[in-house]
């Protein structure tokens, strides 16, 4: 049996940057991100779409969001919109951002739920979190109860 195609396909998140050449310079040569496209209309319209890989949509509620700040800055510092990206080596990225140019919030820090964590204020107004699964994949810390899906069974990291 084929498995049944997503209605949406891809997660794209457009962000409009003052500077973008410094921007795409950031997200594309020091963050890693492979330019799939870009294009260019007249001579002030551009626009570049990184490969970011695999794209979730994070829903937390307010205090989901206030303990996650807890834990990985130690207080608040996230606005409405934080862009997470997995890495391989949470700490050699974080000080690779740092160096082009990115305001470190927090370093690299051990999660409850097994990853490492770092904050960092990047250019074009993004509050990002690094971070990279100690165990290989997403853990669920001790005490926290996975929630059924929608259809009642259970769900797990990979989404199946």
């Amino acid at each position: 049996m084929d498995p049944v195609e997503p209605p949406v396909r891809q997660l794209r998140l457009v962000v409009e940057a003052e500077d973008y050449e410094a921007a795409l310079a950031f997200y594309r040569d020091v963050l890693g991100l492979p330019q799939r496209v870009a294009y260019a209309e007249g001579d002030d319209e551009r626009v570049a779409i990184l490969d970011a890989g695999r794209a979730t949509l994070e829903i937390a509620n307010p205090a989901h969001k206030r303990a996650i700040d807890d834990v990985e800055v130690g207080r608040q510092v996230a606005g409405h919109l934080r862009v997470a990206f997995e890495v391989t080596d949470a700490a050699g990225a974080t000080a690779r951002l740092v160096d082009a140019g990115a305001e470190l919030v927090a370093p690299p820090t051990r999660t409850p739920w097994g990853s490492l964590n770092s904050r960092l204020d990047a250019p074009a107004g993004l509050h990002v979190t690094l971070f990279q699964e100690l165990g290989g994949e997403e853990g669920v810390p001790p005490g926290v109860r996975a929630e059924p899906g929608p259809d009642g069974g259970p769900v797990r990291p990979d989404g199946a």
